[in-house]
């Protein structure tokens, strides 16, 4: 047993001192420092943790992360699961969804089990996937259903990536249908690849080779129409929609629109959204350019789409931060040095959602709750983990951040545990870090010191998501 003292509980919905008793790998009870409970617990047999002055907040869930993932032959996200589950953990995140992918050509249960293989023994965080359907068909549609019973209850599909990823609107349809039927959630990667791909080629026909064109090939007004056509399709289909990686303020008035006529639609920002920008990152000579190449690209300042986006977190049309870690070294990202479309796509954020955020907590952005809400409490309900994840109450896994907010850092390559030589961060001074983590019950971070280990992750079988409206 534990027993953690001292410090503040911070949920989603009440902030309040307790002392919260873990027992096993669950959470026992929150026991108020004044009641006569606390009193026979304290002649238990417990081990004390000391919290004073400290937040107890639940463990981040981070939706959408991408972990030894396959670019092309010669670019793979240099996170391992073993590696990327553990920076997750310094980073305060205790739970990460990764995807499956069934490319064009392959099945749906072997992209399952072949992920699972992968993940197997390695993590040291609980995980989960999302399916990445790559080729709708008429043998995938019903291998798809089957997805639910085996916990995988999201699907992913892209409107971008033509010759890869790419679905058109009436195979999106068909999936959205079959979502409809089972309940699962439909996440959409919402960019009108068919005109990117002409941008693109013009773009290099002309001799614009440098990565702010990635930028400048891929404008926020295709991600809002994208957005748009998806939210469409998703009405007519009766199911609901997660626009991933919503990076702009065309694509955030569709949903705040749809949301606003009460539709489940339901959308995520990232880090780099709120942080960086186009003109000061992505537009920059040779490898620091490159470093900065993700889909959809970094934004315009001048266009406002960070205070935009800021403002959806706090009205909720904005549901989630999750970070879309999906980083490559330098090698890889000068892949692309003579002509920007061979750059991979990808950043390394996994480790740093949470500081980052908090730093809106801080400014004023958000409230310390709504901090929460963000980063742990909304992803666990929208992708079946509520109850279990995301939340400090009895019952749920005893999954917990004790976060100090008064420390001082600087983000950087010499300090971070991702497995990348370089730091989309670097420099950047934070306040608020945690301190120690703990996943169902164990320590994985103990005083800033790793005491987890490789194969305590266990993969979560979700159920079908929580409705919120």
């Amino acid at each position: 047993m534990k027993l953690i003292r001292g410090g503040k509980v911070v949920n989603a919905n009440h902030t309040a001192h307790y002392e919260v008793l873990i027992v096993g790998e669950k959470i026992e009870a929150l026991i108020d420092p004044k009641s006569d409970t606390l009193k026979s617990v304290e002649s238990w047999d417990c081990e004390i943790i000391d919290a004073s002055g400290k937040y107890v907040i639940p463990g981040g869930v981070d939706s959408h992360v991408h972990l030894q993932l396959p670019m092309s032959d010669e670019a793979i996200s240099s996170d391992t699961f073993e590696s990327g589950t553990q920076a997750a953990a310094w980073g305060g995140t205790t739970t990460v969804i990764d995807f499956a992918g069934q490319i064009k050509g392959t099945a749906v249960p072997d992209a399952i089990e072949s992920r699972l293989a992968e993940a197997a023994g390695q993590c040291a965080i609980d995980y989960s996937f999302h399916l990445s359907v790559g080729d709708v068909n008429k043998q995938s549609l019903v291998d798809i259903r089957s997805t639910v019973e085996a916990g995988i209850t999201s699907y992913k599909l892209f409107m971008a990536y033509p010759d890869a990823w790419y679905s058109d609107d009436g195979q999106i349809l068909q999936v959205m249908q079959l979502a409809s039927e089972t309940g699962a959630m439909i996440m959409m990667h919402a960019e009108n690849g068919i005109a990117i791909d002409v941008l693109r080629e013009q773009a290099i026909s002309q001799g614009k080779l440098g990565s702010v064109w990635h930028g400048r090939t891929r404008p926020p007004e295709l991600e809002g129409e994208a957005t748009h056509r998806a939210i469409q399709l998703a009405i007519v289909a009766g199911a609901p929609l997660y626009i991933v990686h919503l990076s702009s303020l065309n694509a955030l008035k569709e949903v705040s629109r749809a949301r606003d006529e009460g539709r489940n639609v339901f959308a995520e920002t990232c880090p780099q959204y709120l942080y960086l920008t186009l003109e000061k990152h992505l537009d920059q000579p040779g490898i620091d350019g490159l470093r900065h190449i993700c889909s959809p690209p970094l934004r315009p300042s001048k266009d406002k789409h960070q205070d935009n986006l800021w403002m959806g977190l706090r009205t909720d049309d904005l549901s989630v931060v999750a970070t879309d870690h999906c980083p490559f070294c330098d090698a890889e990202k000068l892949l692309g040095v003579e002509d920007f479309r061979e750059t991979p796509n990808g950043l390394g954020v996994i480790e740093h959602r949470m500081d980052l955020l908090f730093q809106g907590v801080l400014t004023g952005e958000i409230t310390l709750q709504r901090w929460v809400e963000l980063c742990s409490t909304t992803p666990a309900r929208l992708f079946g983990l509520q109850g279990r994840k995301g939340i400090i109450a009895p019952g749920a896994d005893a999954d917990i951040v004790i976060f100090n907010p008064e420390t001082e850092h600087v983000l950087g390559a010499s300090s971070h545990h991702m497995a990348l030589d370089h730091s989309i961060w670097e420099g950047i001074k934070v306040q608020g870090q945690s301190e120690s983590v703990i996943s169902r019950g164990s320590f994985v971070i103990r005083n800033r010191n790793f005491v987890g280990r490789a194969g305590h992750g266990k993969f979560l079988h979700r159920s079908l998501p929580e409705p919120l409206r």
